[in-house]
């Protein structure tokens, strides 16, 4: 007490002592060690992402080999995956047979039904492959392609005896629902439908297509040389694009309905004259049996060429009949295809699904028993390799 009250003013207390692993404790700099902590591990999780590249890690997974009876281009190995046994797809995608229209073909007593075996998309259950892209083209295990398959049969230009031949293939066809229905009532089996890929109702619009005894082809959209300013549509082929998106894109196009010979193109004068952008397109079609059909806007395009090195069918069109959209520049055109026909034994031409033009066609049509020429399917005047 007395230590105290002696002490001078201003001294200093004492201070309690604690032990020094405490002391060390509190004085340690939490606040920095907490925020490189989070650094850290937000670090770890970005590097993980980038070099796993898997953003479905961790959840359950199975590869299962594509269902085909032939080798098929690596990118659509590494794309397709067939639905696991004891697995149904969708309802949207299964295939049902037996409930589509009948093919017509022609026998030798006149014409025969080949029988309910279509499947609800349009196509022969033997050459369908169920993917991921849905259901796509294939060639058969008995070596038949959808070419061949779904072709109207009709007579070969060897077989003409002379006549002049004339194909004519209507674009365009499933975007205006009527006009397309108006075109599969008015004109005669022999012309070719081409579909537009954005077509809506496309299942029963070539089911009716097919039951008039029309041969069906899928429109390609494919990069023009002033894209964007003139577009073709999302899912557009595009030029210097890597292989594996533009296949992408294709097997969306192959996708979008069924029992078709092949492909012609809407657009994409750049496109077809990349051989390297163009090339591996061709590879897939000659792969799953399909023709090609060149709209023959582009002196450029290499599609024969291409064609003729994959062994894939090829016609190219020689007159747009409608780029003026009247009655009478129509009729011209058509007398100008037909002397081209008379003059090189065979001539194909393109037609838009305009109702003038499906008029004009359909007046056109039914003349032509006493004009002498005969209207053939696209397939028949479609070459392979040499030929070509």
């Amino acid at each position: 007490m007395s230590e105290e009250l002696n002490a001078p003013l201003g001294g200093k207390r004492r201070r309690t002592k604690t032990s020094g692993a405490f002391a060390s404790w509190r004085h340690w700099p939490w606040a920095r060690t907490s925020a490189a902590l989070v650094v850290g591990i937000g670090i770890g999780i970005g590097l993980w992402i980038a070099f796993t590249d898997d953003p479905m890690g961790g959840r359950p997974a199975a590869e299962v080999p594509l269902s085909t009876a032939q080798a098929n281009n690596p990118i659509a190995i590494e794309m397709g995956e067939e639905f696991p046994a004891g697995e149904a797809p969708p309802a949207s995608s299964q295939p049902a047979i037996g409930t589509g229209p009948s093919f017509i073909t022609l026998g030798d007593d006149g014409v025969v039904a080949t029988g309910d075996r279509l499947t609800e998309f349009g196509s022969l259950p033997e050459l369908v492959e169920t993917t991921q892209m849905g259901p796509l083209p294939r060639v058969g295990g008995d070596g038949v392609r959808p070419f061949e398959a779904y072709a109207r049969p009709s007579i070969s230009l060897e077989a003409a005896g002379g006549r002049p031949l004339i194909g004519i293939v209507m674009t365009g066809l499933g975007i205006n629902e009527a006009t397309t229905r108006e075109a599969i009532r008015a004109l005669p089996g022999a012309v070719t439908l081409a579909f537009a890929p954005y077509g809506t109702g496309l299942e029963q619009l070539t089911a009716q297509a097919r039951e008039a005894g029309h041969e069906l082809m899928l429109e390609v959209p494919l990069e023009p040389f002033d894209y964007p300013q003139n577009d073709p549509g999302p899912h557009t082929l595009l030029a210097d694009n890597p292989p594996r998106e533009n296949l992408e894109k294709l097997y969306w196009v192959l996708g979008r309905m069924g029992g078709y010979t092949g492909l012609i193109n809407h657009m994409g004068a750049r496109f077809t004259a990349s051989a390297a952008d163009f090339g591996p397109v061709m590879e897939e079609l000659s792969m799953r049996g399909l023709a090609y059909l060149d709209d023959g806007s582009s002196n450029r395009s290499l599609a024969a060429q291409l064609a003729r090195q994959n062994q894939v069918p090829f016609a190219r069109i020689d007159r747009e009949l409608d780029a003026n959209p009247s009655s009478q520049a129509i009729a011209s055109e058509l007398a100008a295809l037909e002397a081209q026909a008379r003059e090189r034994g065979y001539a194909i031409g393109s037609i838009t699904a305009l109702p003038v033009s499906i008029r004009t066609l359909s007046q056109w049509a039914e003349d032509l028993d006493q004009a002498g020429v005969v209207l053939v399917p696209i397939s028949a005047l479609s070459r392979v390799g040499d030929n070509q």
